[in-house]
C-alpha cells in the first residue's frame, strides 16, 4: 500500500524504551510513520544511534535527525557536563530533578507539529509517561492538551483546512511494566533501544540514574531480562 493512501504520522523518537514502544503501537495502529529525532547537544548522544536502530527496526517511512543546540542554553545536567547526573534517588517525586531540560518537549513538539504540516500529517506521536517517570512537567497530560489546542491555533493547515492536528500520547497512563510488556507483544527489540543518562564511553548505561532505575524497575515488575544488559 501506498504511504499516500494511509495516513501519515510524525513520531518523536529518542531511542529510549518509551519512544520505541510509541513507535511500534503508531505503527500497529495503521499509521506511515516519520520519525524525528533530536541531537540537542545531549551527555548521552549514543541515544541517537539508538534511535537509528530503532526506527529501522520498526520500518520508519523516514527517519530525520535535526541538530538543535540546546547545550548553549544549559541548565540540565543533560546539557550542561559540569552540572552532575543525579544517581540513586531514593524519591523521584521529590521536585523536577536537575535532569529536566527546560522546555524540551515544547521544542520537539514544534519541530514535530513543524513537520506533520509539512508532509501532511496530522497525528504527531511523543512517548511521554506520567507514571513512572521523573517528574517533568512536560510530560503531563494537561500540557499535551494545551499544546494540541495551540497547534490547531497557530497553524496555516489546521486555520485554512478545517481539520485538527492531534497529539498522541498511548503509553502516557502506563506503568513501566505495562508499556515493556505492550512492546514485546508488538515485537519490540529492546536490546537496540538505550535509556541512560550518563553512560560512559563505551555508551553502556551506568544503571543508577533515574532513567537506569526505571528501566530496571519495569522489567523487573514485568518478569522479563532486560535485553540489553549483555
Amino acid at each position: 500500500m501506498s504511504t499516500n493512501s494511509i495516513r501519515k504520522s510524525v513520531v518523536l523518537l529518542s531511542g529510549g524504551l518509551d519512544s520505541a514502544t510509541t513507535l511500534a503501537i503508531a505503527g500497529e495502529q495503521g499509521f506511515a510513520c516519520y520519525a524525528l529525532s533530536f541531537a540537542y547537544g545531549q551527555r548521552h548522544s549514543v541515544e541517537i544511534e539508538a534511535a537509528k536502530r530503532v526506527a529501522a527496526a520498526g520500518k520508519a517511512v523516514e527517519h530525520k535527525i535535526i541538530h538543535i543546540d540546546l547545550a548553549a542554553l544549559g541548565g540540565s545536567a543533560l546539557t550542561d557536563n559540569s552540572l552532575t547526573v543525579p544517581k540513586d534517588r531514593a524519591d523521584m517525586n521529590d521536585g523536577i530533578p536537575i535532569t529536566y531540560v527546560p522546555a524540551r518537549n515544547t521544542i520537539f513538539l514544534s519541530y514535530a507539529l513543524a513537520w506533520a504540516e509539512i508532509i501532511g500529517a496530522w497525528d504527531i506521536f511523543i512517548g511521554v509517561n506520567a507514571m513512572d517517570y521523573s517528574g517533568y512537567p512536560d510530560c503531563r497530560p494537561d500540557f499535551i492538551a494545551a499544546y494540541e489546542k495551540m497547534a490547531n491555533l497557530a497553524t496555516a493547515a489546521a486555520t485554512q483546512e478545517n481539520r485538527r492536528f492531534h497529539i498522541h500520547t498511548p503509553i502516557i497512563q502506563m506503568t513501566k511494566a505495562q508499556i515493556i510488556r505492550q512492546g514485546i507483544g508488538l515485537g519490540v527489540d529492546y536490546a537496540i533501544t538505550h535509556s541512560c543518562y550518563d553512560p560512559d564511553s563505551a555508551g553502556r548505561p551506568c544503571g543508577h540514574c533515574d532513567s537506569c532505575i526505571l528501566r530496571e524497575k519495569g522489567f523487573a515488575e514485568a518478569g522479563l531480562p532486560d535485553p540489553a544488559i549483555a
